[in-house]
């Protein structure tokens, strides 16, 4: 089964803990709802166990409200040898029939990477390559690797910065 699963999705109901003092839910919340998907999406990519390495390039588009429900999807965009970095999107829409809010809305999006690691030698492990297969996926993986590079220049100016 390894290698199949290269898209998942989660949905999750905002509840008011969720929420800041603003009734809008709270940064690190979707964070924890995109580690939860990407980790699920590694997991089921690569078959081991996997951990985050780096999220690069994540936006709050728009708010997400009490009682939206939100779907996070996430989408294997590239292989490497142990990574697999993942575009995720978060979006939501208001339950309500015929409000304002039919249809879903981007709320944030970002790309994550994760190493499937060998749990017994605690060191990372191969993955089943993805290849991209059509334009689209090809733009998708330049994207991600883009996306990382500049997570990457940053890091180096911010580390420059404090030395």
């Amino acid at each position: 089964m390894r290698g199949e699963q290269r898209e998942l999705t989660f949905r999750f109901l905002a509840e008011p803990k969720d929420v800041n003092y603003g009734g809008k839910v709270h940064g690190g919340v979707v964070m924890r709802w995109i580690d939860q998907v990407g980790y699920a999406a590694a997991v089921g990519w690569s078959g081991h166990y996997s951990v985050t390495v780096a999220v690069g390039g994540i936006r709050f588009v728009a708010p997400i409200r009490i009682g939206d429900l939100v779907t996070v999807t996430a989408k294997l965009v590239h292989t490497g040898t142990s990574s697999m970095h993942f575009a995720v999107d978060v979006r939501a829409r208001d339950l309500e029939p015929g409000e304002r809010d039919a249809v879903s809305r981007l709320c944030t999006h970002c790309v994550i990477v994760f190493v499937a690691m060998d749990q017994a030698e605690g060191k990372p492990t191969a993955v089943p390559p993805w290849t991209p297969t059509s334009e689209a996926d090809q733009r998708l993986a330049d994207y991600a690797i883009k996306v990382m590079e500049l997570s990457k220049d940053i890091e180096q100016t911010v580390a420059a910065f404090h030395a």
